[in-house]
Formats: C-alpha cells, structure tokens, sequence
C-alpha cells in the first residue's frame, strides 16, 4: 500500500523551531527577512579615478593635531585609482599648501610647508550614517614612520569639538615591519581599533585594543579585512571576521551632556568615513625606532573595497545584526600604553 502523503506548514515548523527559521511566514510565504546586514555604500574602485560622487580629496597641511609631517594633496601622485585598487600614496618632496582643509582659511593665506605629500579621502559632504557595519579590505605600507587610518568622524559636532562628539578609529597601524621587542617574531605587526572621548584637551581620553598578531608575513603583506559593527550602546571591533575589541555605553562618555541624560553620547549620531596614509606624527615617531625613516618612502596604502551596511530589520539601533562572537580582552587607556 502507498504510504499517505505527508505536508509540512513551514509556519508550523517555524512556530516551534523559530531559532531555526531565516523569515516570518504568513501560511507558507515569506513575510520579511529577519534582521540582517544590508549594504548601503560600497566602493570597490572600478574604474579609472576617484569617484567624486562618494569621495572628497583632503588638501591640508596642518599636521592633523599629531606633528605630522605631510600636505595631502588631491593629485595623481598621491591619490590614485587603478587596476580596481585605490592607492594613497606618501612620498618625500617639499610642498606647501593650505593650513587646514576648510578652504575658506585657505582663501585668508594661511599655508604651511611640509616634507612629504600624501593621500587623504573622506565621504564627508557626500554621505554619513548613524550605526552600521564599516569594512574595507587593505594591505599597509611598511617602514619606520608610516601611520595608514581608516577611522569615522562625525557629520557634525554636535556635542561640541573634537572629542566631545568621538572618534571611532577602525584601524591603525605604525611602523609596521621595523623592529619591535614585543612583537611576534621581533617585528611590529600590530593593527589597533579604538575610540577617542570625553573633554577637550588636557581632558580627553581613548580606549584601545591590538588585533592578535599571528607568525604569517604580517598586514604589510597580507590582505585583510578591518571592520567595525557600531549599534545603539556598542561598538566591536574586527580583522577577518575575528573580533578583538569591544565597548559599550558604560565604557564611554562626553562632558558636553551629563551621562544620566543621554549615556549613549556622543557615539548616537551620524559619523563619516576616512582614509589616509600619515607620516610621521606623535604616535609612530615615538614608537619603535623612532623618528621618520626616509628611506621608506615613498610608502602606500592600498584599498581594495569599502562597504557600509546597515541593519535592515533594526535600523533604529541595529542590535539586531550584531555579531554574537565571546571576547573576554581587555581595552587599554592611555596609561596602558607604551611604545615598543
């Protein structure tokens, strides 16, 4: 005798087994995805030059606060877009140009003359986002003096002057295959995440993390990806899909507004995305050998893709997408830190 035919309810399965399940089901359609990461922005440099529509060409020569000793300058010579790759690039050369990137200050005269030119680009005028996931696949440059960042601003400073309104640092890295006690195999390969808050100057303050080294050839060699999921109260930190930092709203705060008001500032607001290739500066002169080798030079940072998702199903806060990975590290603060 034939067996009966036997029918299954996927919303029946989904009622009792809902973990289990990828959608909500009215009878046996699809209603809506469950919360999940869309992407909203991606560049992946497919083309012949910068895409101006998601891009804007720094051009400064302040030192971005930290010594540094660079122009970036909006060139072919230190931003360069081939072979589906984006390349910032420093090189030794006098050049002198506008103090600070607000043109206005650079119509008044105010120029400075630095040693090296680099390569700055930021989506800032053209997009920002309040929560997401922020990736982009790079390889580093090497040598004593060489500080690449891919790091988020935010759109406005709404709780003030920086850090009153953060900065969230996706990664950075300084003076990558010199020498370095600590360091496996006796040579800087460490990449950070971090975030910078509190009050103005002498009053702020950061928390950080180094990605876990590994004995391969190191990020001067190596493709990674570097990411950040940054939702409602928490912020966690990525390379190849591997966490290594993460913080929350109990961790961090700004002096613009009393914590019990708003504890989630000032990391509830739109911010922006950044790429630059530094040289020099307070962090890498310090570290490892110290002072800027121009022998390294010219130096580049080299970028793949960027991608900006969000979480479609969560946007209010995006806690639905977060990454559920254990992590039991500890952040350092500046007194945790020391130069190798």
């Amino acid at each position: 005798m034939r067996a009966p035919k036997v029918t299954f309810s996927l919303s029946a399965i989904c009622a009792g087994f809902a973990p289990l399940c990828a959608h909500a089901f009215i009878g046996d359609a699809p209603l809506a995805s469950a919360p999940h990461w869309q992407s909203v922005w991606f560049d992946d440099f497919d083309g012949d030059g910068l895409d101006r529509s998601k891009w804007a060409a720094e051009e400064s020569c302040w030192g971005g606060g930290n010594n540094e000793r660079q122009c970036y300058v909006d060139r072919p010579e230190n931003i360069e877009v081939s072979a589906g790759v984006l390349r910032l690039k420093a090189a030794s050369g006098a050049y002198t140009g506008p103090l600070h990137a607000d043109r206005a200050q650079s119509v008044r005269g105010a120029q400075r003359t630095q040693p090296f030119t680099s390569g700055k680009v930021t989506s800032l005028g053209k997009a920002g986002w309040k929560y997401g996931r922020v990736s982009a696949r790079m390889k580093l440059p090497a040598g004593q003096g060489t500080w690449p960042a891919f790091w988020m601003m935010p759109v406005e400073s709404h709780y003030g002057g920086w850090p009153l309104s953060g900065e969230i640092d996706i990664m950075e890295a300084v003076n990558l295959a010199t020498p370095c006690e600590q360091c496996v195999g006796g040579r800087e390969s460490r990449t950070s995440g971090a975030i910078h808050f509190g009050g103005t100057a002498p009053d702020n303050t950061f928390l950080t993390a180094y990605a876990p080294e590994s004995a391969s050839s190191g990020p001067a060699a190596e493709w990674r990806v570097y990411s950040v999921e940054w939702a409602q109260g928490v912020i966690q930190w990525f390379v190849d899909g591997r966490l290594f930092m993460r913080v929350n709203q109990d961790d961090w705060h700004t002096e613009a507004v009393r914590e019990a008001e708003n504890p989630k500032a000032p990391f509830d607001r739109p911010f922006y995305v950044i790429l630059n290739l530094a040289v020099g500066g307070s962090l890498p002169e310090k570290s490892n050998g110290a002072g800027v080798d121009e022998a390294a030079f010219p130096a580049s940072l080299l970028v793949d893709w960027v991608r900006v998702e969000q979480c479609e199903g969560d946007l209010e806060t995006g806690r639905a997408c977060l990454s559920k990975q254990n992590w039991n590290g500890e952040v350092m603060t500046p007194s945790d830190v020391v130069a190798p």
